[in-house]
Order: structure tokens, then C-alpha cells, then sequence
């Protein structure tokens, strides 16, 4: 599961679609505690927010505004609650991502990747402020 902390404007098609999907498991995991992936790391940062469904559902808004701009039909009645307040995210965390989605996008993507390839510093999801600060104790570092 990867809930991206850039913005989703970065994203190709299947990038797009996947994190659409991974952020609604992640809303269902959210809205049940029970339910499997509940300690995924991934979902930490929404867990401690003071009402995680609705951070998870401001993050799936604005996939959701991304994929209406590129004119695809998400279902945003499958997003339960929104109005939470503004998650951060670490500059490292940013810049890790950054550089992990460009690496996908040159190997699936080209077009993507030479439109984007060039930003050093991409903008975050519309739900993250970006503050100062080291890659995420959550994140799995892959080896390069």
C-alpha cells in the first residue's frame, strides 16, 4: 500500500488509479479497526489524526478532483467523511517519495516521467504541509 504524500497531479494513469483503490482500503481499515492492514504503517499518520476518516477522506477528495480533471469517473460517494484538519509531512519524506514515483514513471511511463523529471521539489498531496524533517520512521526504505 502506498499513500502518496506528493500531489496527485504527478501521477500516470496507474498511479493514479492505484492510489484511488490503496486510499479506500485505507478509509475501510480506518472506519474498522478490526479489519486486516490495521498496523500498516502507511496508514499511521491518518490514524492519529483526531478524526483519521476524515483525513482519509479529504485525501481521497482530492485524488478524486485529480482523476475528474483528466475526465474519469471516480465514485466519490464511496468517501464516508471529509473536513479534517491539515496532516505535515517531512521534506526527506517528500523528497524519498518524489524520487521512488519518478523511478516508477521512467521504467512505466516515460512521457509522465519527461514531463516531471526535471522538478526537484514536487508539491505535496493538497492534505500535507510540508515541514522540515527526516524520511518518515514508517516509510520502507527500498534499496537503490
Amino acid at each position: 500500500m502506498r499513500l502518496w504524500s506528493v500531489h496527485p497531479r504527478y501521477f500516470d494513469r496507474q498511479a493514479l488509479t492505484a492510489c484511488w483503490r490503496e486510499a479506500l482500503l485505507a478509509q475501510a481499515v480506518v472506519a474498522d479497526a478490526g479489519r486486516g492492514y490495521s498496523k500498516h504503517p502507511q496508514l499511521r499518520r491518518f490514524q492519529l489524526m483526531s478524526s483519521p476518516e476524515a483525513a482519509i477522506g479529504d485525501y481521497l477528495s482530492a485524488i478524486a478532483d485529480e482523476a475528474d480533471r483528466r475526465g474519469y469517473r471516480f465514485t466519490r460517494a464511496k468517501i464516508l467523511a471529509r473536513g479534517a484538519e491539515s496532516l505535515t509531512v517531512n521534506s526527506a519524506q517528500l523528497a524519498y517519495e518524489w524520487q521512488h514515483l519518478l523511478a516508477k514513471l521512467h521504467q512505466r511511463s516515460p512521457d509522465v516521467w519527461e514531463r516531471w523529471q526535471s522538478i526537484t521539489v514536487p508539491e505535496p498531496h493538497p492534505i500535507f504541509a510540508v515541514v522540515e524533517g527526516p524520511i518518515a520512521d514508517w516509510e520502507k526504505i527500498s534499496p537503490v
